[in-house]
């Protein structure tokens, strides 16, 4: 079974917006009017049919592209608020679900973690999200897609991964390497602060678990070479995960990566988009002004250049603000800005072609906001799929 991606409704009825500026492409089209029509924008301005069987007065407020996250595991903390604490996973995904829509986000790749590790980024968890997700994406009001973020030392059930690809249960993979080397003491601590939140140890326990999974690095390689090729074939985007440097992005080449997530440092973002993969970085950072491992500042890379896709990753809030701090900051103007959490992100995930616009033919996944400074309680109509999922007032 595939998650179900649209919301389960009879019948759409066309819906006019009226009197709201459009940000369509580069531009602002003032004062005009939308009309919805089975799920996608059917007309802009004068084509538009007035005698629609719904309407919603825009009183001049903006009308932008749905936000589409790629990468995001603030659901997580739906799961596990507290360390120790396990929460049932339809009330988690529920809750999770309606955060998206009232932070603007119509089309959400839930990032689920297959790790190595005991507990909620275990593969055992990792079953158990997807089973969740495809029970209740029908009734959810954002569209699910599933991302799994594959640890390469998780060299069990390689089969059952291979067989999610094949069978179109996963939208988006990327390949990751988070365990440390017992030679390198801060990458150690830095990872053990991240378990200590998640899973309960002792000292001792810890330290025979790290060591025991050395002995999978390589097994765990070959391995990916084999989910690469496999995502290929489904047609499912392949993204890299914290790459260090030139040697990370001549191996995400060779393995067809769309997306590198979070390069640690400018050299490596540059490489990987002049080797034409799209640079995603964390809107947090740039709300919040910097990296919270140290790595490069957002603010700095999209100066120069190197940011082509903003994600939540773990605070949805940040994704709607950053495009508006960007353009406050004067990095680019806001439709630019926009670009990196709407169109850019839909083309990196092979939905370029009906999703992340406001055009003709297009997915009618909205926002209508009532002033552009970025605050959530801006939004007072999210869209998706032509429904108004969500409205403030």
């Amino acid at each position: 079974m595939t998650v179900a991606t649209e919301p389960t409704i009879q019948t759409i009825p066309d819906l006019l917006i009226d009197n709201v500026n459009v940000l369509a492409g580069d531009d602002w089209l003032e004062n005009t009017r939308v009309q919805l029509s089975e799920g996608r924008i059917l007309a802009i301005g004068a084509d538009v049919d007035t005698h629609c069987e719904q309407r919603i007065d825009g009183h001049g407020g903006y009308l932008l592209p749905g936000m589409i996250d790629l990468h995001g595991d603030a659901f997580e903390r739906h799961i596990t608020p507290r360390t120790g604490t396990l929460f049932p996973l339809d009330l988690a995904l529920a809750a999770n679900d309606a955060s998206l829509v009232t932070n603007g986000i119509t089309t959400f790749f839930y990032s689920i973690t297959d790790g190595f590790e005991p507990g909620p980024r275990s593969r055992q968890t990792v079953r158990g999200l997807l089973e969740t997700l495809e029970s209740l994406a029908p009734r959810f009001r954002c569209q699910a897609r599933v991302h799994i973020r594959h640890e390469q030392v998780n060299t069990d059930d390689h089969d059952e991964l291979v067989s999610w690809l094949e069978s179109g249960r996963v939208h988006l993979l990327s390949l990751n390497d988070h365990l440390p080397l017992m030679d390198n003491e801060r990458s150690i601590e830095r990872y053990l602060d991240g378990l200590r939140r998640r899973v309960s140890m002792t000292e001792e326990e810890t330290s025979h678990f790290l060591n025991s999974l050395q002995e999978r690095r390589q097994p765990g390689a070959e391995q990916v070479v084999e989910l690469a090729r496999i995502a290929h074939q489904a047609g499912v985007s392949l993204a890299s995960h914290d790459d260090k440097g030139p040697e990370d992005v001549v191996l995400n080449r060779e393995l067809g990566t769309a997306i590198a997530e979070f390069p640690m440092d400018a050299e490596t973002a540059r490489a990987s988009r002049e080797a034409g993969i799209s640079v995603l970085m964390g809107a947090p950072n740039l709300v919040r002004g910097g990296s919270h491992v140290g790595a490069i500042s957002v603010r700095e890379a999209i100066e120069q250049g190197l940011v082509d896709i903003l994600c939540s990753d773990y605070h949805y809030p940040s994704l709607f603000r950053a495009p508006f701090l960007a353009a406050e900051q004067g990095l680019m103007s806001l439709p630019q800005a926009w670009k990196m959490v709407s169109e850019n992100p839909a083309k990196a995930a092979g939905m370029g072609n009906h999703k992340g616009t406001i055009a003709p033919g297009y997915d009618a996944d909205l926002l209508l906001v009532s002033e552009l400074d970025g605050l959530p309680v801006s939004i007072q109509t999210t869209i998706v799929g032509g429904v108004p999922v969500s409205r403030r007032g």
